[in-house]
């Protein structure tokens, strides 16, 4: 039995002469095998058996001290079976069960989410950003009967618990010991049977909850089935980051994301190729330059805003000597970005579209011509068409709402709808289409660009913000008497978030720069840190929603 953690200097990369056959054929047996079966979590079987192949790891993780773990698919399998064990047996999780999961970067978060996908619990994953009020509303919205996380987070779950009735089991990821009231997951592991038998899942089974920002109210939760991740991510992998199994791919993105489901979970493993993962809590540009000069990295993949922190360093003094394409996505990136990242180190950077609800819509991959301000074409096997508020599809040039046909087939890749939500589910659809909320043009040749959002969801260095999330912050400081919140470009960040604020009479006479630092700490501390008001302006009347979208400087 291998041990749970190795640790290694270097991984010998083995390469055989039949690689993309092996990823090829590996790909359609597991379509194949799913489509039969109607089941993932066979599949996942499937996958671990035939993709250890040489010794290529499936996960080659780095800590922030310089330790390493490396797992094959083999290692994988077996230690996923020990925490799909843990996770029903000491849990007590069963079929159609929700957990949360609030982990970084960490080597157990994949053993854990895989370990979710064997066991048929729904697997919710959310950042370690969050508040004890973020954490609260997704307990009792989601009804998750199990919470897992590090000592971090602990106090924050602990300090409202009692408020969520139907969380039954609580889970430490810890190597310091345990805490009252907590499992913890590293003793379950290690006492925990290898002989796991997977769940029958069906391909429409729920499979995993992402919380997504909206416009109003508070993060909606949008539920992806079996296949719609676990076999729609297989385009993105073939098409956009063009993945073999002698690849080892980067996705530098937060847990909690979909974006992390795209880069470092499904689609590298469902083609056998290595997952890489560093695990600093914060960015670092000077680890990120390092790590990709030091590991074997073939594939890196970033928001706009990473590769512009990136570019303020002397990039060209790197030796990337593995690095063979450059992924973005999150948000529109300038072409002066894309051509600055080509100059200084010879690689391209493939820019890609898609959403929480969706998986990957357009990219652009390197046979297709690079058209500055144009993401790329549709993904397979979306049909992608920009149309009108009567569903009539635009002709060239025209802009209008990006939309993806739904009927007479709904294409894999799509959500499968708003946990209990209905009404809102329903208003995504026009006529045969999905309408993804975003307006856009497609030229002659079928190439999109994204021209803006269709509502005011702020877009800052990848997070998705909801104007409302920030407003109901802001209005629990008694300084705010009315706020309203719109987005504000960024030369770095791409847009901020910046508040325009009414004070209340006892504040009218404060020093306006000690009051926005205190607005500013405020707000980090009752929501997550990331939505705080870069910019805060006193007024004496708020900007209408509409007012919003003109994007204020």
């Amino acid at each position: 039995k291998p041990p749970l953690v190795w640790k290694k200097g270097e991984c010998q990369r083995t390469k055989w002469g039949c690689q993309a056959q092996a990823a090829v054929l590996l790909q359609w047996l597991l379509l194949f095998y799913l489509f039969i079966n109607l089941s993932l979590d066979r599949s996942i079987d499937l996958l671990f058996h035939l993709s250890h192949l040489p010794s290529s790891p499936a996960l080659w993780w780095v800590g922030d001290q310089g330790e390493e773990v490396q797992w094959g698919f083999e290692e994988l399998g077996f230690l996923s079976r020990k925490a799909a064990e843990v996770l029903s047996q000491a849990c007590g999780l069963r079929k159609g069960d929700r957990v949360i999961v609030i982990l970084p970067r960490v080597p157990e978060w994949w053993l854990i989410t895989v370990g979710c996908i064997r066991a048929g619990i729904v697997f919710i994953p959310a950042t370690v950003l969050l508040t004890a009020e973020d954490i609260q509303y997704r307990l009792q919205i989601s009804k998750a009967k199990c919470i897992i996380t590090n000592d971090v987070v602990v106090p924050l779950v602990d300090s409202v618990a009692s408020e969520c009735p139907l969380l039954e089991r609580r889970m430490l990821v810890s190597k310091g010991g345990s805490r009252e009231g907590w499992l913890n997951f590293h003793a379950l592991l290690e006492a925990a049977s290898d002989e796991h038998q997977p769940v029958q899942t069906k391909s429409q089974d729920p499979m995993t909850i992402y919380f997504s920002s909206g416009t109003t109210g508070y993060p909606k939760m949008v539920e992806h089935s079996c296949s719609s991740l676990g076999i729609g991510l297989i385009a993105s992998a073939r098409y956009w980051m063009k993945l073999t199994p002698s690849d080892t791919m980067w996705g530098l993105t937060d847990t909690g994301w979909v974006k992390f489901a795209y880069s470092s979970l499904f689609s590298p493993w469902m083609v056998g190729a290595t997952i890489f993962s560093h695990g600093m809590l914060q960015f670092k540009p000077t680890v990120v330059l390092n790590s990709l000069a030091k590991y074997p990295v073939t594939t890196f993949c970033g928001t706009p805003t990473i590769f512009r922190m990136l570019l303020q360093h002397d990039v060209s003094r790197y030796n990337f000597k593995s690095l063979t394409a450059c992924l973005s996505g999150g948000e529109p990136i300038n072409p002066e970005v894309i051509r600055q990242w080509k100059a200084q180190t010879g690689v391209d950077i493939y820019e890609g579209y898609g959403q929480t609800e969706t998986t990957l819509v357009c990219f652009r991959s390197k046979e297709m011509k690079f058209k500055p301000g144009y993401i790329g074409k549709p993904c397979p096997p979306f049909q992608i068409q920009i149309i009108d508020e009567d569903c009539n599809q635009l002709p060239p040039g025209k802009e209008g709402d990006i939309a993806i046909r739904i009927k007479p087939k709904r294409p894999l890749g799509l959500f499968s709808g708003y946990v209990d939500d209905p009404e809102k589910t329903a208003s995504t659809e026009r006529g045969d289409f999905y309408i993804t909320g975003d307006r856009g043009i497609m030229d002659k040749d079928g190439y999109i660009q994204f021209v803006s959002r269709a509502d005011d969801i702020i877009l800052s260095a990848g997070y998705r913000i909801g104007p409302y999330e920030v407003e109901h912050a802001l209005s629990g400081h008694p300084a705010v008497a009315e706020s309203a919140v719109v987005s504000s470009p960024d030369p770095v960040r791409g847009e901020v978030v910046k508040a325009f604020i009414i004070l209340s009479p006892a504040y009218q006479s404060h020093d306006k720069e000690q009051l926005t630092l205190e607005l500013q700490k405020y707000v980090k501390e009752v929501t997550a840190p990331y939505k705080y008001p870069r910019k805060v302006t006193t007024t004496s009347e708020c900007p209408s929603r509409t007012d919003s979208r003109n994007r204020q400087p």
